[in-house]
C-alpha cells in the first residue's frame, strides 16, 4: 500500500481515528490523503486533495464515522480501484468492519494482502437529466400534504405491480438492513444481485414486496392519482418527481468493493446489529 484516504464524519470526533492512522502510517512512509475541507477542522498532518483526488489517488480508502460516512466513501470509491474498509465511530455502523482499537492492526492485515472484498452493488437512475447512484436505495417519498404515492412498477418495459403508499423502495442489498427493511423487505445478502423493491405503509390491494433481478430495467412511473413525490437517494432529497413522470432505475454491479477481514459474517452481523431473536416457541439450549 502506498496511500490511503481518510473519509470523515462531518460532526463525529474522529481525532482518535485519524491518529491512529497517521501512527500506523507514519512507521510505513504510507502516504494518508484527506479531502482539504474535510481535514483542516481536525488539523491533522494528511494532505489535503478534492474528492475526484481521493477516490483515484487511493489504494484505499479508511471510513470513519457511521453507515452514512460508509456509504459517502462507496460513492467516492465507485469505479476506482480503492476498496473501502469501515471504522465504526457510532452505534449501529452496520457497514464497518472494526472499530478504533482494531485499526491499526487491520490496516497491517490490509497491508499484508490479508483480507477480501466484497463487491458491493449500486442503483443508479436519471433524475433532471444526471445521474444519481445509491448503495443503499433509491426511494420515492410521499410529501406531507401532498398526497400518497401511487406509483407503477414497470419491469423490462411491462407493468408489473402498481402501489399505493407513503414511500415506494428500490434497494440493494446492502440497503436491505435499512429503509427497506424498516418497511418490512427481506434481509439480503450483499453477495445477491439483486433488486428489491419494498412500499412502506402500503394501502393497496397488492402490498407485498418484490426482488428483481440486476439484469432487469426498472421503472417507476408517478401515476395521475398521486401527489409530488421527493426522491430520496440513500436517504437524501435529490429532487422532485410529479404524476406522469417516470424514473429509470439500473443495477450495476462491482460498483464499489468492501474490506471484509474474516472476523464475522453477513449473518453474524445482521443476527447482531438487528438485535434478531428466535421465535419464543423455540427452546433455547438447556431448555427442555
Amino acid at each position: 500500500m502506498h496511500s490511503a484516504g481518510l473519509v470523515l464524519h462531518p460532526r463525529r470526533d474522529s481525532a482518535a481515528a485519524v491518529e491512529a492512522v497517521l501512527g500506523w502510517a507514519g512507521n510505513r512512509g504510507i502516504e494518508i490523503l484527506g479531502i482539504a475541507d474535510e481535514i483542516v477542522r481536525l488539523k491533522c498532518a494528511a494532505i489535503g486533495v478534492t474528492s475526484e483526488e481521493l477516490g483515484s489517488r487511493s489504494d484505499l480508502l479508511v471510513s470513519l464515522g457511521g453507515d452514512g460516512t460508509m456509504l459517502r466513501a462507496m460513492r467516492l470509491a465507485d469505479g476506482q480501484r480503492a476498496p473501502v474498509l469501515g471504522v465504526n465511530l457510532g452505534k449501529l455502523g452496520f457497514l464497518a468492519e472494526v472499530d478504533v482499537p482494531d485499526l491499526p492492526g487491520a490496516l497491517s492485515a490490509i497491508d499484508g494482502n490479508e483480507f477480501t472484498v466484497e463487491p458491493r452493488l449500486a442503483v443508479d437512475a436519471e433524475l433532471a437529466g444526471k445521474r444519481v447512484t445509491a448503495f443503499n436505495d433509491i426511494a420515492v417519498v410521499r410529501v406531507p400534504g401532498d398526497g400518497s404515492a401511487v406509483v407503477a412498477v414497470r419491469v423490462n418495459g411491462q407493468p408489473f405491480v402498481s402501489y399505493s403508499a407513503d414511500a415506494v423502495i428500490v434497494a440493494t442489498p446492502t440497503g436491505s438492513t435499512a429503509y427497506s427493511f424498516s418497511a418490512g423487505g427481506p434481509i439480503t445478502s450483499p453477495s445477491v444481485e439483486a433488486l428489491l423493491v419494498t412500499p412502506a405503509a402500503p394501502h393497496s390491494a397488492y402490498s407485498r414486496g418484490v426482488v428483481l433481478s440486476v439484469h432487469d430495467t426498472v421503472a417507476l412511473e408517478v401515476l395521475p392519482t398521486s401527489g409530488r413525490l421527493a426522491v430520496e437517494v440513500d436517504g437524501q432529497v435529490a429532487g422532485y418527481v410529479s404524476p406522469g413522470d417516470r424514473l429509470d432505475l439500473r443495477g450495476r454491479p462491482s460498483a464499489a468493493r468492501v474490506v471484509r477481514l474474516g472476523m464475522t459474517t453477513f449473518y453474524q452481523r445482521a443476527r447482531r446489529k438487528l438485535r434478531l431473536t428466535d421465535s419464543a416457541e423455540i427452546p433455547q439450549d438447556g431448555d427442555h
